[in-house]
């Protein structure tokens, strides 16, 4: 069993346009969309829920009412000003951080810590194969244990159906839930575009694959936007040894796919797709 991560430095390079392609041409795989705070894998691949379950991290603090004497002494220690008083106190679920300091100081024990639901997860099948993804609530936080507990899932649904292959969309970026997304996978696959961000970020990416060991190859998305700035990633990527495994062209038609909901790489029109197909060929062979 071998584990692809396809990651970006910054958002919008067409990261998870290339994984629904990937996808349609891959053969007895598992996907994984590792982008829990904004996931759009399944706009893509319309996946039919299975198995659904909550995901629950960190705690919350609840004022017991009848036990409280408004004393205001979990107001004074609040610093997140999370605690007004009335003729009792009472917590904001937004702006507790679930820190317990007001839980452990209270004189009357009159605060108790919830176990906080902030998302859930699910095993889908979609028309291209089992689809492991996750979505957190709005502005909860703990994305980097949600990734690690869905990759885990993925794996053990691997090993209990013979699969050979786990695809990840990852998340962009460099922070948690990238760190977690990279954690035992085989091989790295990075998109960027011809732009200054898109260089910058690229070279982040590749800092953190090359601070974990991890082989790392890149493809330039819409390269002839801008040739010139094809040209300097190209040698950026020469210069840190690393392999362009592929460059794919601006295409319409790409967009027009994503409207109808299906990857690019079923359209027999699109020279996107050929390139993209043609990148998943150079891929298998890397696997």
């Amino acid at each position: 069993m071998k584990e692809v991560l396809i990651v970006s430095g910054k958002g919008g390079t067409g990261k998870t346009s290339i994984v629904g392609s990937f996808a349609h041409m891959a053969e007895n795989k598992i996907l994984v969309d590792c982008d829990v705070d904004a996931s759009d894998l399944h706009l893509l691949l319309a996946p039919r829920p299975r198995e659904a379950h909550d995901f629950r991290s960190g705690v919350k603090a609840r004022v017991e009412t009848d036990k409280c004497n408004a004393c205001g002494l979990c107001a004074e220690l609040c610093q997140f000003e999370a605690v007004s008083m009335e003729e009792t106190a009472s917590i904001s679920s937004l702006s507790c951080e679930g820190c317990a300091i007001c839980s452990h100081y209270c004189p009357e024990q009159a605060i108790s810590l919830d176990e906080n639901h902030c998302g859930s997860w699910y095993i889908s099948d979609t028309d291209y194969g089992p689809l492991v993804h996750a979505q957190l609530f709005a502005g909860e936080e703990n994305s980097g244990k949600l990734v690690s507990h869905i990759k885990s899932q993925a794996r053990q649904l691997a090993e209990s159906t013979m699969t050979e292959l786990i695809l990840i969309d990852g998340a962009p970026g460099i922070g948690c839930p990238v760190i977690a997304s990279l954690s035992n996978v085989d091989m790295t696959l990075i998109i960027t575009e011809p732009s200054q961000s898109g260089q910058h970020d690229l070279e982040r990416i590749l800092d953190l694959t090359d601070h974990f060991k991890l082989p790392a190859m890149v493809c330039i998305n819409k390269w002839d936007l801008h040739p010139e700035m094809s040209e300097k990633i190209e040698t950026t990527c020469h210069n840190r040894d690393v392999e362009i495994l592929g460059k794919i062209p601006f295409d319409p038609m790409v967009v027009a796919c994503q409207v109808q909901g299906v990857p690019v790489t079923n359209s027999d029109i699109s020279l996107a797709a050929y390139s993209i197909k043609s990148l998943w060929n150079n891929l298998q062979k890397r696997i």
